[in-house]
């Protein structure tokens, strides 16, 4: 049948088709609703991270202005104490607040002093002499008070200018003024410009006002307060400098924009981020109020392109794409199905006399039972040529006990046209004289166009019995090792579970698995696996009874069943052997490996009567061997089982805490002992339990480990790190370089570089601001494939760091080889220095090896000063842990940046 005889329009017609057209019709309604809803979902996680950052930063505005209030208070107070304050006096009193260092934003702290008409010439007088020789009063009212800005410190060039300026003068000032006054509360102005920065008239800025009265009490009485007034204390802002470090921590990638009194309008605004369109390219809008001092400004934030496309998800797209070519290959599958069954009809009477195939002889009589032709199979078969099937005398090829049957079915289709009969078994002889055992089945088709006979099919049982002799080998027997398969033990298993269950005998199943088989074959290569499980296989065989099984369920995991044993120590004895047995040299490939196994016992029916539960147990026994060190055999206890329940809850926590993104990053400094100072962080990963808190990375790492997890969780926790890398230099810390730590699970994913490389391209960090620690168990892998990542990481830029180093086999070798550039001490020898004449000794060779090789050197886990001192001493280089500071949050770690610069963190 060729593809003429069915055209593809043909095949198309909704008549043929329908129900194609309507499987496709249903697939892409299903798919276009999938879509939409994880577009909804993945816009519903962005706009609550969008409103949580929009929250924090109005938070962390009031802070700040509430803080800076508490300095003008404090300054008041100064005045309250001592009653008069000479110039000197407050220059040192502002010295020691440190503004600069503590209250980014401030451009200076002040004191207006109320004078009258008649004491303005000696209160002139009295300010030169204090040194500022150019000092007036500007502008000059009408009086009769005047309220001149007496100091102003720092003493800048810029600040200098602001003295004598009666900010009683300007409206903007006055209103803010006379509201503190009256209120005897600290009061913020409207939008200014500061008198010492006239010509930059696009630097906003504000002033805050705090009454000090005379006698530093606060009069209870308006009228008494006014009467009372001493003067003012003040601070001037400039609200890029207040504003930009606390958006670039917060929110670096929101547009943000603040506008005075509520109002949005040029004149207004006080602060733009200027980081996107705010007036058309956004998603998200929120818009808050910030009060204080009197004042009402209106924080506006708006994603930007940036945000989003951090925010940004693939998996609608995957969601669209896959259901579309799922659509595509159901609509298919069901155009080959019903062309199946349209050829099938066309060809039903052309084809109708060829049942069975060409594992088959197809024979056509002629109602006298002679026969007009054969199928080409009858030569493959009996050796026939189909040609010459008409010189042929059908009874003399058939055995004379089984020719009358045969002749009664021919008779029997002939009365009864197109109906199959039932099967006849006859011997039927070959060309070369032998006998063949067959079944036949006589159809009447004398009437069928193409076929006008009566059709006999012969099945050769003698193929079918090697077939199925086959099939049984390949159903229930492993093709590698010709061991029973897991369908095959399963039968063996309930079958002893039955028996045991009657008589009371024991039995015993085992768990077998291999140890270091899959770094066997990953090195050596897949056949070298192949023979090494052959030979496993004829090893076990040898250390059990003809009546016990054995079994692999696939890979390098066997069973072992002993059908009867007297007990445990029966038991315990076969797997001795085993471990003897298993536990040699191999020659694989022209190499020498060594083998040993794991081994798990669960015993019949003493620890269960179900085989499921018994195949699970023996499981959890082996798995605890491994726990033991491998080449060893544990019994199943009732502890295992509970243990494992625990395990698998934790694993489902652990899925869904990634799922809900309830892990972040807690930073650690790293401290440079030449210049004493904080020259990076290392990033650790925490889990927002929302029953245990704050979890570190040591209670779930390993089980991430185990579960596959840790490949997400290490990309999450490097993204994660590579943003607040550019966190950090936007609030002035660009020298800084951030660790984050690699497990060897997650270095040797296929996906691993690709994914290093797509996170640095992402989130645009610099690649030198990267370090990736990797563990010293890193060097057991293939040495080759090692070398090969290493250098792909080392040209990205990234500086690698071996982490751990002592704590396992190291080759010297692999040191000068692979392109390190960092060396971490293991914390264990520095925690017992100096009291452990070992570890101190450990520690001054690592460091001298390693400046032989030219790698910098870092101790962790420092938490003495004796400690530190021995590692300056031996030449360390860089240090870390919980003397210099404990890891600490984002907050945490920007005030201790901060703070490290006041003072040396080594003394």
């Amino acid at each position: 049948m060729n593809r003429k005889d069915l055209p593809l329009l043909q095949l198309l017609h909704p008549r043929n088709a329908w129900l194609a057209w309507l499987l496709l019709i249903v697939a892409i309604v299903v798919t276009i609703a999938s879509w939409q809803f994880s577009i909804r979902l993945v816009e519903d996680r962005t706009e609550a991270r969008f409103r949580t950052q929009s929250l924090q930063l109005k938070t962390a505005i009031e802070e700040r202005l509430l803080n800076y209030e508490q300095v003008l208070a404090g300054s008041a107070g100064l005045f309250a104490v001592a009653g008069e304050v000479s110039r000197e006096q407050w220059g040192e009193y502002v010295r020691n607040v440190d503004i600069n260092r503590y209250y980014p934003g401030i451009q200076g702290i002040g004191y207006v002093k109320r004078i009258e008409v008649r004491e303005m010439a000696d209160h002139i007088a009295s300010v030169r002499a204090e040194g500022v020789h150019k000092y007036l009063v500007k502008p000059l009212g009408v009086g009769p008070y005047y309220y001149p800005m007496v100091y102003l410190e720092p003493g800048t060039v810029s600040n200098r200018k602001a003295l004598g300026y009666d900010a009683f003068s300007d409206p903007v000032h006055r209103k803010a003024m006379e509201r503190s006054r009256d209120s005897a509360i600290p009061t913020v102005t409207a939008k200014v410009v500061l008198v010492q920065e006239e010509l930059e008239e696009g630097q906003a800025s504000f002033l805050m006002y705090y009454p000090v009265y005379q006698g530093g009490e606060v009069p209870e009485i308006r009228a008494e307060r006014r009467m009372m007034l001493a003067g003012f204390v003040f601070s001037a802002f400039r609200m890029n400098n207040l504003l930009d470090g606390i958006v670039g921590l917060i929110s670096p990638f929101l547009d943000v924009r603040i506008y005075d009194n509520g109002v949005v309008d040029r004149d207004n605004l006080m602060y733009g981020s200027n980081l996107g369109s705010l007036d058309n390219q956004f998603s998200f809008e929120m818009s808050q109020t910030v009060s204080h001092g009197g004042r009402d400004w209106l924080l506006q934030t708006r994603s930007t392109p940036a945000f989003d496309y951090l925010a940004s998800d693939p998996r609608p797209l995957i969601v669209l794409g896959s259901g579309a070519v799922i659509s595509v290959l159901l609509f298919m599958v069901a155009l080959v199905l019903i062309r199946s069954r349209l050829m099938a009809q066309i060809s039903a009477g052309r084809y109708r006399a060829i049942t069975e195939g060409a594992a088959n002889v197809t024979l056509v009589m002629d109602e006298t039972g002679a026969p007009l032709h054969a199928s080409p199979s009858s030569f493959d078969i009996l050796g026939f040529n189909p040609g010459e099937v008409q010189t042929l005398a059908l009874e003399s090829l058939v055995h004379e006990d089984d020719w009358p049957q045969l002749a009664q079915g021919f008779d029997d289709a002939i009365q009864a046209p197109g109906k199959q009969m039932p099967a006849i078994r006859a011997r039927i002889r070959d060309a070369g004289n032998n006998w063949r055992d067959m079944e036949g089945t006589f159809t009447a088709m004398l009437k069928v166009p193409g076929v006008n006979g009566v059709v006999l099919s012969l099945r050769d049982l003698t193929q079918l019995k090697a077939a199925q002799s086959e099939l049984h080998r390949l159903a229930f027997y492993d093709p590698l090792t010709g061991l029973a398969n897991r369908q095959l033990f399963r039968d063996r298993l309930n079958n002893v579970v039955r028996r045991s269950r009657r008589s009371g005998e024991s039995a015993a199943l085992m768990f077998l698995d291999l140890d270091g088989f899959k770094r066997i074959n990953d090195t050596l290569g897949h056949d070298a696996g192949d023979e090494l499980l052959r030979q496993v296989a004829q090893w076990l065989e040898g250390c059990v009874r003809e009546e016990d099984s054995v079994a692999r369920l696939g890979g390098d995991e066997f069973v072992v069943l002993l059908s009867q044993v007297s007990g445990t120590s029966a038991a315990a004895k076969v797997a001795e052997t085993i471990l003897s047995r298993l536990c040699q040299r191999i020659r694989l490939s022209d190499h020498e490996v060594s083998v040993t196994v794991s081994i798990g016992i669960t015993m019949i029916p003493h620890d269960s009567e179900d085989p499921v539960a018994l195949m699970k147990f023996a499981d959890l026994a082996m798995y605890r061997a491994k726990e033991m060190g491998r080449n060893t055999y544990q019994f199943f206890t009732p502890a295992m089982n509970i243990k494992a329940a625990r395990r698998l809850l934790q694993q489902e926590e652990l899925a869904g805490a990634l799922e809900d993104e309830r892990f972040v990053l807690h930073y650690q400094p790293k401290v440079d002992l030449a210049s004493e100072r904080v020259i990076g962080v290392e990033a650790f990963l925490r889990w927002h339990h929302p029953e245990k808190g704050l979890v570190s990375a040591q209670q779930f790492i390993s089980l991430a480990e185990e579960t596959g997890l840790i490949v997400r969780l290490g990309e999450m926790a490097l993204r994660q790190a590579c943003i607040q890398v550019q966190a950090l230099e936007r609030a002035g810390f660009e020298a800084l370089k951030m660790a984050v730590n690699l497990s060897v699970r997650q270095i040797t994913d296929s996906r691993f570089l690709d994914m290093v490389r797509q996170v640095i391209t992402e989130t645009g960090v610099s690649p030198e601001k990267l370090e990736l620690e990797m563990p010293v168990e890193l060097l057991n892998e293939d040495p080759r494939m090692l070398r090969e990542l290493l250098v792909s990481l080392n040209d990205l830029g990234v500086c690698l760091i071996l982490d751990d180093f002592g704590a396992g086999s190291c080759s010297l070798v692999a040191l000068q080889q692979l392109p390190l550039d960092v060396i971490k001490i293991d914390h264990r020898f520095i925690r017992d220095i100096p009291y452990n004449v070992s570890a101190t000794d450990v520690a001054s060779a690592v460091i001298a090896l390693a400046q032989k090789l030219h790698l910098t050197v870092v101790a962790e886990g420092v938490e003495t000063p004796q400690q530190l001192s021995f590692l300056k001493s031996a030449g360390c280089t860089q240090c870390q842990g919980n003397l210099f500071s404990y890891p600490l949050d984002e907050d945490a770690l920007i005030g201790f940046l901060i703070r490290q610069y006041e003072r040396p963190l080594i003394s």
